[in-house]
């Protein structure tokens, strides 16, 4: 899977990561598993054609010592789906900086 991570989170700042994304982006999924909005102006032709699949997502995984966004952009309507697939470079620049203001929006250093 290719992805970005952040790790070596301290263990009193995973509390306030948690926090502000819980607040934005809701309760995780099993556990410590959240499914982000990927902005529709960002989709490729193939993804914005495709438009049962909407919305599109990727997905973050927090947990204590690390988060991890993963670089697959992906449907919840549907299993396989030509448009699902691993982030364009436009696509790739959103979810590092989206991924980083996180940090930044929590008040925590990386």
């Amino acid at each position: 899977m290719k992805q970005y991570q952040i790790d070596e989170i301290r263990l009193d700042d995973y509390p306030k990561i948690k926090e502000y994304i819980d607040q934005n982006y809701g309760p995780a999924d099993l556990g410590n598993i959240y499914w982000i909005p990927l902005p529709d102006h960002l989709y490729d032709n193939v993804q914005a054609r495709h438009t049962t699949c909407h919305p599109l997502y990727f997905v973050i995984e927090l947990e204590e010592t690390c988060l991890t966004c993963e670089f697959l952009i992906r449907t919840r309507n549907r299993i396989r789906c030509d448009c699902i697939k691993y982030a364009n470079e436009q696509q790739t620049a959103y979810l590092i900086s989206f991924t980083d203001r996180i940090f930044e929006m929590a008040g925590v250093m990386t």
